[in-house]
């Protein structure tokens, strides 16, 4: 796709700009799923740019998703054990619609052949049933469940998603 370009999350000034973005897109689908108050304590847990930086340091790969000049979401990802980890894809609302994800899900597919990598793996909370919806449409199956203990009180209730690469 032309219009969107996946450019790595190699500055100071990108990784501000997803932490932005984390804040817009989270509060917009995850609040009405997690609620405020855990949604404010995994953004700063897990997206801050302090918390991103910790991740990248321990082989972790972001990307800013550029849609018509827009920054339209990002992606981050880590290789674990011949598994692609999709830690996260998140695609602000005002883009939707245009088959990002199904672009980043080729770009993903390529770095696993590239890599020699024979899966992607995510979880998504088992309440946000859009997200499921478009990971069970590019062909991903759910292969497991998870509630995971993420402290402050707080907790998740996911599926754990795999789309296997065959040769």
């Amino acid at each position: 796709m032309e219009d969107l370009r996946i450019v790595p999350a190699d500055t100071a000034e990108l990784l501000y700009n997803i932490e932005a973005l984390a804040d817009d897109i989270w509060h917009e689908y995850l609040t009405p799923v997690l609620g405020q108050p855990q949604v404010d304590y995994m953004l700063e847990k897990f997206q801050s740019v302090d918390a991103i930086n910790s991740q990248i340091m321990k082989g972790y790969e972001y990307f800013v998703l550029i849609y018509e000049y827009l920054m339209a979401g990002y992606v981050g990802i880590k290789e674990e054990d011949r598994t692609l980890f999709l830690s996260g894809l998140y695609i602000h609302e005002e883009c939707q619609g245009n088959h990002i994800a199904t672009n980043v899900f080729q770009f993903l597919l390529g770095i696993c052949r590239k890599r020699s990598l024979n899966c992607i793996r995510l979880t998504c909370s088992k309440k946000n049933s859009k997200a499921l919806e478009v990971f069970k449409h590019l062909g991903f199956t759910v292969v497991k469940e998870q509630l995971t203990d993420i402290g402050g009180g707080f907790s998740t209730d996911d599926y754990i998603l795999e789309y296997a690469l065959t040769d």
